[in-house]
């Protein structure tokens, strides 16, 4: 049981973790990489049904991430109703046409063809659930002020990470998707005017045929120096 006391009138726990032994610490990690390695994004979905108590834990765990001054600023909002699905796959696959035959670059469409991506995104329809993940820039006060969020992009960035791990520690796929601009999703959801949609992530299990492109990741040495 943790022991409670307060610090310049603050509460606090007291908390330790156990010391693992080099070699259960080193299984654990090597453990936890080689299932994230496993992980893939992923665009062709089942539709098969999700109990929705697990995407409530997944999200429980998005929001254990650390953030500025704990301000938690994000909501996750969760679509699965077929009507509304559509409605954001309509209205992405606009932006994302705009984007595909005049917004990008040579160099960038160049870049997403190992990917096989296009503007298409019958995925957003299938899925059994997207998740919308909004950043909070500020929130209101008691008064009616505004109040700050701090570090809000790092904050929620952390949260998306922890979101991601959690889907795929829990056997499900699902992919990082970004239609540029995105204030569609705030119109359709209507969301207050402080949150701003960050990230849009379908989730559910792989297609009975699934594909995804063969690419291999940056060796330790080339993404880590110690000194």
């Amino acid at each position: 049981m943790s022991v409670k006391k307060l610090i310049d009138n603050h509460p606090y726990i007291s908390y330790s973790k156990p010391i693992l032994s080099d070699e259960e610490m080193l299984q654990r990690a090597q453990s936890f990489y080689k299932n994230m390695d496993s992980r893939r994004s992923v665009r062709e979905f089942s539709d098969r049904a999700i109990e929705r108590a697990v995407i409530e834990n997944i999200i429980r765990t998005a929001s254990t991430a650390p953030s500025g001054a704990h301000k938690q600023p994000w909501t996750f909002c969760v679509i699965a109703n077929p009507e509304i699905k559509k409605q954001i796959r309509n209205a992405a696959e606009e932006e994302e046409r705009a984007s595909y035959e005049s917004r990008m670059s040579s160099e960038w469409l160049d870049d997403l063809k190992p990917l096989g991506t296009d503007w298409q995104k019958p995925f957003l329809e299938i899925a059994p659930y997207l998740i919308i993940v909004f950043r909070r820039i500020y929130e209101f006060g008691e008064d009616g002020k505004k109040k700050n969020n701090y570090y809000v992009q790092e904050s929620v960035g952390l949260a998306t990470g922890f979101l991601l791990a959690a889907i795929h520690d829990a056997g499900l796929v699902s992919l990082t998707h970004t239609p540029s601009p995105m204030n569609f999703i705030s119109k359709i959801l209507n969301r207050p005017e402080n949150e701003k949609p960050f990230l849009l992530i379908p989730v559910g299990y792989t297609a009975e045929e699934c594909w995804v492109p063969d690419l291999e990741r940056k060796d330790i040495e080339d993404i880590c120096v110690f000194y």
